[in-house]
């Protein structure tokens, strides 16, 4: 009988091992690939807009973003999030360009499943984080941005929204990009609370999220995410063998 409840208990203990290892990921795989945002103005599922305006037509093929949030996303104070790019004097054209693309990503991309995370905020139910985006991407977006200026370094939170848009909060002086965010790095981390995460990878290596691309190839975007996402599937499984194996072996000799 001791024997017998000896083996009952091996039995339990791998299968409890083999259940508490499983690979947790905060989508299914098939939810990683080709998916919107539960977010203000995402689509609920992207699919083609053969109109979409200017700087975010690369992903009129495929877009979870609407003409109209795209027309929107060139304006100053529009409408999505009456944000006010002109908070410490106008923003130079070349550093305004970087914010309508960053726009134009994060409200059509389909391709950054594997980087959208719950969030408990009232005007979205997801976000992003930690988007590997390629450093020419950084570097371009600080040094066209470098002589313009703001006062904040986190533009997510603390503005002063009494005047229906964002203005600078009491005490926060103007000072050049270079002063709140003094490398490339540092401007796509920070900025928009992590959502990016500036890359060693370049454009064009399969590892890293373009904010820049040309409408008339494929998005290179969709091979990223395919990546990421395998890669995040196949982390928890490569994790628990260790331990499956050898509570297997230990079972297989005691049972020898």
């Amino acid at each position: 009988m001791a024997w017998q409840m000896t083996q009952l208990l091996l039995l339990a203990l791998v299968a409890a091992a083999w259940g508490a290892q499983a690979p947790r990921t905060p989508r299914a795989r098939t939810d990683l690939l080709n998916v919107c945002m539960d977010a203000k103005h995402h689509k609920a599922e992207p699919g083609p807009e053969d109109s979409l305006h200017e700087q975010c037509s690369p992903w009129r093929k495929n877009a979870c973003c609407s003409v109209n949030t795209s027309i929107e996303a060139h304006k100053d104070i529009s409408y999505l999030y009456r944000f006010n790019w002109d908070h410490c004097g106008k923003m130079e054209p070349a550093c305004k360009r970087h914010f309508i693309q960053d726009t134009c990503l994060y409200e059509c991309s389909p391709n950054l499943g594997p980087w959208i995370r719950e969030v408990n905020q009232s005007w979205r139910k997801e976000r992003i984080l930690n988007v590997p985006l390629c450093k020419e991407d950084c570097q371009s977006w600080w040094e066209d941005c470098r002589t313009s200026y703001t006062c904040k370094s986190n533009w997510h939170r603390g503005w002063d929204w009494t005047s229906g848009y964002n203005q600078c909060p009491v005490k926060a002086a103007c000072h050049r990009f270079d002063f709140y965010f003094p490398t490339p790095a540092a401007l796509c981390n920070e900025i928009w609370s992590h959502s990016y995460k500036a890359s060693n990878y370049s454009r064009g290596s399969g590892r890293c999220i373009q904010m820049w691309f040309d409408p008339i190839l494929d998005n290179p975007n969709e091979e990223v995410a395919r990546f990421y996402a395998e890669s995040m599937n196949g982390a928890g499984l490569h994790e628990a063998w260790p331990l499956r194996c050898g509570l297997l072996l230990l079972l297989l000799w005691l049972l020898s």
